[in-house]
């Protein structure tokens, strides 16, 4: 039997994170590099990208800024050739670009029938497009190399019902089948060192979802009291809360884990409710 240690072991591998600036990105980004993997941090914006490697590398990782669109095929092919330059080798890609636009979203003054039809158009690109255009560009590096491991990032969104976010909702459900779908066609025609699997967060405050869950006063909204009477855990997720499930879904331990949606929601998903 392996060490232990081993099992969950990410030493000497790189990886590329998709939407690294934004707050759960972020995240990851720097849990990978404690962890001693060498992060690509990928963003559109310079100065956001270049913030979140600086502090990798205060904290003694090793980062590298890639300033690319993921709807810019062009661009990301750019960034997979500048990591494979620098390093050697792609062992893992976060898909973790993505997120909602307040025009995409039911409110008091606009519902459904209201919302502008290109709203929903980049709702749904970011997400989905998105990590589809990510997966074809990182993941070809990998389908060379014979081993890799994607995980895309999907919502509470995609599998139950929320109101107000019909375009993020529905991107989100197609990123989990996209997950599916790919996990079994990189096996199979690939081999087993390739897998594609998904992590679903539960509710985590961030940038976009701040003002719906909380007020000016960081005192919980309607909305966000719903969301933690229904969170078994009587919480919201903290950022450290994805990294265990991170690690693990990109470590030797989880070897023979491939096509699965992991949930790390606190027991939203598990609630009926009653």
């Amino acid at each position: 039997m392996a060490q232990l240690e081993n099992l969950y072991s990410l030493d000497g591998m790189t990886a590329v994170v998709t939407g690294g600036t934004g707050v759960l990105g972020g995240a990851m980004a720097h849990g990978l590099a404690r962890a001693g993997v060498k992060v690509g941090v990928l963003s559109r914006h310079r100065d956001t990208a270049d913030a979140v490697v600086g502090d990798i590398e205060t904290a003694r990782g090793e980062g590298l800024a890639l300033i690319t669109d993921v709807l810019d095929r062009g661009q990301l092919e750019q960034a997979r050739n500048t990591v494979i330059d620098r390093w050697g080798r792609l062992d893992i890609l976060i898909n973790a670009a993505g997120g909602n636009m307040r025009a995409a979203t039911e409110s008091d003054d606009s519902n459904f029938f209201q919302i502008p039809p290109d709203a929903l158009d980049k709702v749904v690109a970011l997400n989905l497009q998105g990590t589809m255009w990510s997966s074809q560009v990182f993941g070809e590096a990998m389908a060379r190399a014979g081993r890799g491991c994607i995980v895309n990032i999907s919502s509470m969104a995609a599998e139950r019902a929320l109101t107000g976010v019909p375009g993020y909702g529905a991107a989100k459900a197609g990123v989990e089948n996209f997950t599916r779908w790919r996990a079994v066609e990189l096996a199979r025609t690939y081999g087993e060192g390739l897998r594609v699997n998904a992590i679903a967060p539960g509710f985590f405050i961030s940038h976009q979802n701040h003002d719906l869950l909380l007020d000016k006063d960081d005192r919980l909204t309607q909305r966000g009291q719903t969301i933690i009477d229904h969170t078994p855990a009587g919480r919201f997720g903290g950022l450290d809360d994805l990294i265990g499930t991170l690690v693990w879904l990109c470590s030797p331990g989880a070897s023979f884990v491939n096509g699965v949606v992991v949930p790390v929601d606190g027991g939203f998903s598990a609630f009926s409710g009653v």
